[in-house]
């Protein structure tokens, strides 16, 4: 498809967009594109207790900061939704410290929210997206703040917002939605943004396009998501959200049904309180009343019975979540990644490596690359090497 290009990034107001469904195929290209030159990219990324704030100079991170939130902070407002001045103060008060004209800069991209399932890529925001978030049409999730704020700086400034791999990238194959009950299917929902950008830097390593990889990425987090990459789609992932899958710091894990529907309706919990202990109360802090991975290790060490069951038993779930993809590829693995946070634990590490590098090398990417991979996906889309896509 052939499209012109305009001296200026379009810009709509929000809710401006047609209505439609699914994920458009058509694209747009955004000024400078194919230019060498330095792009100048604010990138925004809201979480439960925090707003996270960069500024890129091509891949260069020139600023950053984190900006906690407290419980009281917080819980002054009833929804995520109502927090959105209180988080757009905070990023101005990021661009006032550091001198950032906001009408110098070329992009600005938040992490992607709750939205309707849609191919991996790199999204200009626009007002469909804007009118689902706002109407949590899809879910609440502090993340759908996320093209909320970058699209009230952009438009002020007259630049084009995007957002980049959202949780809800769905690229898996319709075999790995069936459960058993007709009435229920597997949903993807998983740490897609560093997935991707944790296999990609693996396949550079391998000298391999991520297009012609098997490559099996486990991010390690408050929540795990494992899934299968093949040729750059994740055609198997465990619904991280929800809990499904190994059980982690904050989340249970898949339960056994039998015992699961007997305690929903045993009279003794609510519908709310089933689900937080399924997500957030779930997992190490069901246990300890702790997710922190370092203090479990530090309880280990000193003797503590349970930690050191408990550690264990991470380890051997993760494990078992990994080499089940095993059999999605046959046997045929490029690598498998270990990333996320947990990822810098090295003991929990060599636990994992032992138990599964039968099916392949093992690379370890520590930490979350969010900041710089969607940094990363608005400079492919400057530079030219991707279209971005328009949400329908």
């Amino acid at each position: 498809m052939t499209e012109k290009k305009s001296k200026k990034p379009p810009r709509r107001k929000e809710g401006s967009p047609k209505n439609g469904g699914g994920t458009a195929k058509k694209s747009v290209r955004v000024k400078g594109a194919g230019v060498a030159r330095v792009f100048r990219i604010l990138v925004i990324n809201p979480g439960s207790t925090s707003t996270k704030l960069s500024l890129f100079q091509n891949e260069r991170e020139r600023h950053s900061a984190t900006e906690s939130h407290s419980a009281r902070e917080i819980g002054q407002y009833p929804s995520i939704l109502d927090q959105e001045d209180f988080r757009l103060r905070h990023a101005r008060a990021f661009l006032a410290q550091h001198r950032i004209d906001s009408k110098r800069l070329d992009a600005v991209v938040g992490r992607g929210g709750l939205l309707r399932p849609i191919e991996s890529g790199v999204y200009r925001v626009n007002g469909l997206m804007l009118s689902d978030l706002r109407a949590a049409r899809f879910g609440e999730h502090a993340s759908n703040l996320g093209a909320l704020l970058a699209w009230r700086i952009a438009e002020e400034a007259g630049r084009p917002a995007f957002i980049v791999d959202p949780v809800v990238v769905d690229e898996m194959e319709e075999t790995a939605r069936i459960t058993g009950i007709p009435e229920i299917r597997r949903r993807s929902i998983f740490h897609a943004l560093n997935q991707k950008s944790a296999a990609r830097e693996v396949a550079r390593r391998l000298g391999k396009p991520y297009e012609k990889c098997n490559l099996i990425v486990a991010h390690l987090g408050g929540g795990i998501s494992v899934g299968a990459h093949r040729k750059g789609r994740v055609v198997d992932v465990n619904n991280a959200l929800d809990g499904e899958g190994p059980f982690a710091p904050e989340r249970a894990g898949s339960i056994p049904a039998g015992q699961l529907v007997e305690i929903c309706f045993s009279g003794r919990f609510s519908l709310e309180e089933i689900k937080s202990r399924l997500t957030g109360r779930g997992g190490l802090v069901a246990y300890r009343g702790s997710s922190s991975l370092e203090e479990l290790k530090r309880a280990d060490d000193g003797g503590d019975r349970q930690a050191k069951v408990l550690f264990a038993a991470l380890a051997l779930r993760i494990s078992q979540e990994i080499c089940r993809h095993g059999a999605t590829f046959e046997g045929k693995v490029d690598a498998v990644i270990l990333t996320g946070g947990m990822a810098r634990q090295s003991e929990l590490v060599a636990l994992v490596k032992k138990r599964v590098r039968h099916l392949g090398p093992v690379a370890v990417i520590p930490g979350e690359r969010e900041m710089l991979a969607l940094a990363e996906g608005v400079l492919s889309v400057l530079r030219g090497k991707r279209r971005a896509r328009e949400y329908r």
